[in-house]
Parts: C-alpha cells; structure tokens; sequence
C-alpha cells in the first residue's frame, strides 16, 4: 500500500509486452503526430496568410486547429518516448500537467465545437445579421470564452483529483493520465467529491449537446428551402464537416466513458483512448479540408508559394 504524498511517479500501460511491438507502436504514433502536426499547421498558416479566409468561421477553424495541435502534444509525444526507451514511468508532477493540459484542450475543444455550430446557424439561418452579430468583437469574446472554459476546467479537477490520497500503487491502466484510472488509485470513498464534480461538468455538457443538436435542425430545416440545388450544396458543404468532427469527437468520448463496465477491459479502454484522443486532431484537418473549396485553394497557394520559393 502506498501513500500519495510517497508517489514520486506513475505507470502508464504499455501497448505491448515485445521490443519489436513497442517499437511498431512509436512508429506508428509517430506517424499519425506528423499528420497531425502538417495538417493543422498548413491550415493555420492558411487562414493566417490568405486574407479571404479572414472569416469568424476560418477564425474559429484556426482555434481549433490549435487545440488539436496542443491536445495530441499532451499524450502521444510521452507514449512515444516511453515504446521508444522500453519504460512506463512518468513522473507526479508530468502526471498532473499532462491531466491538467489534455483536460484543458478536450474541454476547449467541446466549447469551440459548440460557438461553431452557433456560428454556421447564424450563417444560414440568419444570414442578413450574420456580419453585425460577429463582428471582430464577438468572435474574439466567444474563442476566449471557449479557452477560459478549459482553464477553468482542468484546474478545478486537476487541483480536486490531485488532493485524494492515494492508497492503491502507483499503476495506470491507460497510455496516458486521466482521471478515472487516477481515481481507481484513491482510497475508499474518497473520490466522491470528484465524481460530483464530474456530473456537472456532464450536466454542463450536455447542455451543450442540446444546443448543437438544436442548431443543426434548424440548420438542415433552412438547407432544405433554399431553391436553387448549387445554394444548398454549398449551404452543406460549409455544415457538413463541422457535424462530422462534432460527430466523430462526441461518438469516441461516450462510447469511452459511458460503456458498460461488463465490456470494459484494459485493451478495449486502451483502444477507445486513442480513438478519442489522438485519431481526431489527426483526421479534423483532412475533414475540413475535404468539402471545403475555399480552403483547398488557400492550401493549394500556399504551397505552390513554397514550392517555387525553394526552386
């Protein structure tokens, strides 16, 4: 039995128990954090160079890249570092930033999801007050409200999970530290507190869930009246991705945390963990860039400039 104020450091679990497997895991990983370093960073170069792209939803797509890039730089540079030194430790305190960071990124992430949908509901919805209501000012107010949002997140359960003793080892059953696999460490009941925490940060997201859900009937309702079949493609081609990040993110993080504890086993919550954590900051850029011509041609320009200026 050990104490918290005695931990000097954490096990995370391994992907697998060879060499050769554990390298194939950092090789891997290592892929996947270079398709996602590239592919959020040509597109904040994009919005940031290309003044047609100086719009609150380019805005907004910019934040989010950015948070794709800080959350996948929480968890998979470690991982990846450990399959490549054959180790699990990481040290207390690496333990509670890298909880605090990754906790701050998803809950950023999930608000800007949701000033997003607000954002696409204005544009199709209410299109003749679109540009009075975002101006500079408010979109600035609402991404800043969504980057709070997370601070105020992760340093509420960081400083909560973090103050329960410990009393269960010192062993994660994850690649990474969260708070579950923190609290199956705590002693008997001492989690409470946190668990109340907890649901209302749920209570909080769901709202949030309401909301988008809200905003994309009334999306599809006014798509669906526009006349002519160009104005709805394009109505669509500016919604759809947005759904399918939003979809892809909430699908992976319930399934995560709300599944039945009769199918939860260390590999299924392992495999569920880098669904939600590192596929999405990987696939968000190629999502968005999929259907969305204005951002093609910016991404195209961009390097083609490149391109030329090396030759």
């Amino acid at each position: 039995m050990s104490n918290s104020s005695s931990i000097t450091q954490f096990l995370l679990l391994a992907f697998a128990d060879t060499q050769e497997l554990q390298l194939l895991h950092f090789w891997l990983f290592l892929g996947i954090y270079l398709a996602a370093l590239l592919g959020n960073g040509l597109i904040i170069t994009a919005v940031a160079c290309d003044h047609r792209l100086h719009t609150p939803m380019y805005f907004f797509l910019l934040n989010l890249c950015l948070i794709d890039l800080g959350s996948i730089s929480t968890t998979v540079p470690k991982s990846m570092a450990n399959s490549l030194w054959n180790t699990r430790t990481i040290s207390y305190a690496g333990c509670a930033a890298q909880l605090f960071f990754f906790l701050f990124f998803i809950t950023a992430e999930y608000s800007l999801l949701t000033v997003m949908a607000y954002d696409r509901y204005l544009a199709i919805c209410k299109p003749l007050h679109y540009g009075a209501l975002l101006g500079s000012r408010p979109c600035l107010k609402m991404a800043a409200a969504a980057w709070g949002s997370g601070f105020l997140n992760a340093v509420l359960h960081m400083a909560n999970t973090f103050s329960i003793p410990l009393c269960q080892g010192n062993a994660l059953d994850q690649f990474f530290c969260e708070i579950p696999q923190v609290l199956k460490l705590s002693c008997s009941h001492s989690y409470l507190r946190e668990f109340g925490l907890i649901l209302f940060c749920v209570c909080l997201a769901l709202g949030c869930f309401v909301f988008i859900v809200l905003s994309y009937v009334q999306i599809f309702r006014a798509v669906l009246r526009i006349p002519s079949e160009q104005g709805r493609h394009k109505a669509f081609s500016t919604c759809l991705p947005h759904l399918a990040v939003v979809s892809l993110f909430l699908s992976t993080d319930l399934f995560a945390y709300l599944k039945p504890p009769s199918i939860s086993s260390p590999s299924l919550d392992l495999v569920m963990a880098v669904l939600y954590s590192v596929v999405p900051p990987a696939v968000n850029p190629l999502i968005y860039s999929m259907r969305n011509q204005e951002l093609k041609d910016a991404l195209k320009k961009l390097i083609q400039s490149v391109v030329f200026k090396q030759r």
